[in-house]
């Protein structure tokens, strides 16, 4: 398989539904802090904002990570198909900020074995996150966890 020296895809865009979308867009936007990139509508009632994520990535993940990263994060199986990661400065803070918005608790900010302040919420437009701070200053790798090489050969570049 031959990789194009320039990255085929230029952004991830996750798309959510949000029934009530002024509460959602309020979370999201104003609690949370994600910028506004653009918003837009049509009549009176098709709107869409798209807001700033900065760095995105798609972690795909096979069903034994899955729960292994259920189970130290919240120490049951709790998430579903998809769950949206937000890193963060202060995951403590921003969950305790995210919880008086509205958002459901569903495990506190907890230390995790690859070095990272990791908590869970139920939030608005029916995601279920993750609040992450690296402690490290980076991700860091768990004892007795191996990195695999991507096609290249390479563990772990990222390529910006």
């Amino acid at each position: 398989m031959t990789i194009s020296p320039r990255q085929p895809v230029r952004q991830l865009r996750l798309v959510v539904e949000a029934e009530d979308y002024d509460a959602a867009l309020a979370f999201y936007r104003d609690v949370l802090g994600l910028p506004q990139r653009a918003a837009y509508a049509q009549g009176d009632d098709e709107r869409v904002a798209i807001l700033d994520v900065g760095h995105a990535t798609l972690e795909i993940a096979n069903p034994a990570h899955k729960r292994a990263i259920d189970d130290v994060e919240v120490g049951r199986q709790v998430a579903g198909h998809l769950r949206v990661a937000f890193e963060v400065d202060d995951a403590a803070a921003t969950t305790d900020r995210l919880v008086d918005a509205g958002a459901e608790l569903v495990a506190p900010p907890t230390r995790t074995p690859w070095g990272s302040l990791n908590s869970r919420l139920d939030a608005p437009a029916g995601l279920h996150v993750t609040l992450f701070q690296e402690l490290g200053g980076e991700e860091g790798v768990p004892p007795g966890v191996r990195t695999e090489a991507g096609p290249d050969g390479s563990a772990g570049t990222v390529r910006t």
